[in-house]
């Protein structure tokens, strides 16, 4: 093919066929190769809109990004699950390893969610008109997520009360026994931190695409601003709850005043 004339259909024609693989001698793309068998790729390439029948060019990417988006809430959720053992079964180890994973699968979200910044307003108005009532509130893998992190919760409750103290003592009464209970709360709140972040990075999204106001409202009906309170909705509130208490009730104390000279005094 004269590629120097090609035009975009015969070029979208010419790369969605099967390719052949100089190193494997064999041809990719067909759906027989165990990769291609394994990760069902002849299935999942048919779940987006085909290429003459997109509204828009930038429609494939705001359906993949959202497609891809509920398989890491898929994830995530799973990951939660398999938490709530690790938290019943006291192995605080296994626990925190497994918390590193899920912070990184929520920062993917946030990331992934910038993606869709590209679009400009007008380009989202095209697409939305084929969106139907469509909205964030309906998506499973959001709602799971949900509902998986309250059986964490319950289930770092009782992990508490087995060790025979709380949220706030583990902080504010420092003992050696409990410097892994410490450990997984402050995994949980970097979870919880990277979670907020993708919904303020779904909010600024909103907010570029079509605005934040009282009277601007999402495909459900629902104004946008109440996305400003969902944002900073945590999942395991007590962790957060915690460190207000504690600066209610802190006390400036035999503190250094800033300027003087500092004796060779115990840290305080």
């Amino acid at each position: 093919m004269n590629t120097a004339c090609i035009t975009v259909d015969d070029l979208r024609h010419e790369v969605s066929k099967p390719i052949f693989n100089s190193v494997l001698k064999t041809f990719v793309g067909e759906g027989k190769l165990d990769y291609e068998l394994y990760l069902k790729t002849s299935e999942l390439f048919t779940l987006q809109s085909p290429a003459d029948e997109l509204v828009c060019s930038d429609e494939l990417m705001f359906q993949i990004v959202h497609q891809v988006q509920e398989m890491w809430l898929k994830l995530l959720t799973h990951e939660l699950t398999e938490l709530v053992g690790e938290l019943e079964g006291d192995d605080l180890w296994s626990a925190t390893a497994r918390l590193e994973r899920i912070i990184r699968i929520s920062r993917c979200l946030a990331g992934e969610m910038r993606v869709l910044e590209t679009l400009t307003p007008d380009t989202y108005q095209t697409i939305r008109r084929h969106l139907g009532k469509g909205s964030g509130q309906e998506s499973p893998g959001f709602n799971r997520v949900q509902l998986a992190a309250g059986f964490v919760s319950e289930a770092l409750d009782r992990l508490v009360d087995r060790r025979g103290t709380s949220v706030y003592d583990v902080y504010a009464v420092p003992d050696p026994e409990h410097l892994d209970l410490k450990r997984t709360f402050e995994c949980l709140m970097d979870v919880d931190e990277a979670y907020q972040t993708w919904l303020f990075t779904h909010f600024m999204l909103v907010r570029r695409t079509i605005g934040v106001g009282r009277g601007t409202a999402a495909l459900d009906g629902v104004p946008t601003t109440v996305l400003t309170g969902r944002m900073t909705q945590p999942l395991f509130r007590p962790l957060w709850k915690v460190r207000e208490r504690m600066t209610a009730g802190w006390d400036r104390g035999d503190g250094y005043a800033p300027g003087t000279e500092r004796t060779a005094q115990a840290e305080k």
